[in-house]
């Protein structure tokens, strides 16, 4: 064999390493699959309930239309989902926080413990009980929103279209 001349096994591992190097670099360059976190999925559950109770009791149905739509978005690991899922959260943190002034009225006298039926049982609990539950389920949904984990795990682009 002359100088300029390779072998041909020479040739073949030179082909495979570049197949390799241009596989891997393909990967890399692939988005990776998060799984739907568990906590997400725990959130979109609640709010799939509540959205179907309203829709039952014939309150708010456009609402609830809406948070429905919201879920099969994130569900769907759409960007838009997620941005609709954080504003819905920080909307309902800021409303929540804001109930005890809203509600409050000095001229009303009966302004005392909550009073709720399940069944023959009647339950009291103070309006500060009721209030604080509330709040710390909104600092929970925050929290679950804004995760590394469900801002990985809805990556298409956002076209703003949840029906995609």
């Amino acid at each position: 064999m002359g100088e300029n001349e390779v072998s041909v096994p020479e040739m073949t591992e030179t082909n495979a390493q570049a197949e390799k190097a241009q596989a891997t670099e393909a990967a890399n360059l692939q988005p990776v699959k998060a799984k739907l976190p568990k906590r997400l999925l725990a959130l979109l559950l609640v709010l799939t309930l509540a959205s179907i109770s309203g829709l039952m009791a014939e309150q708010g149905v456009l609402f609830c239309m809406l948070t429905l739509l919201m879920v099969i978005a994130v569900l769907g690991r759409q960007k838009a989902g997620l941005y609709m899922l954080r504003g819905y959260t920080i909307i309902q943190l800021g409303l929540v926080s804001l109930l005890p002034v809203i509600l409050y009225d000095p001229d009303n006298l009966v302004a005392g413990p909550s009073t709720f039926h399940l069944g023959d049982w009647q339950g009291k609990l103070p309006d500060w009980l009721v209030f604080t539950v509330l709040i710390l389920l909104a600092v929970l949904q925050v929290w679950i929103a804004f995760t590394p984990k469900v801002k990985a795990y809805c990556h298409i682009k956002n076209s703003m279209n949840i029906m995609k």
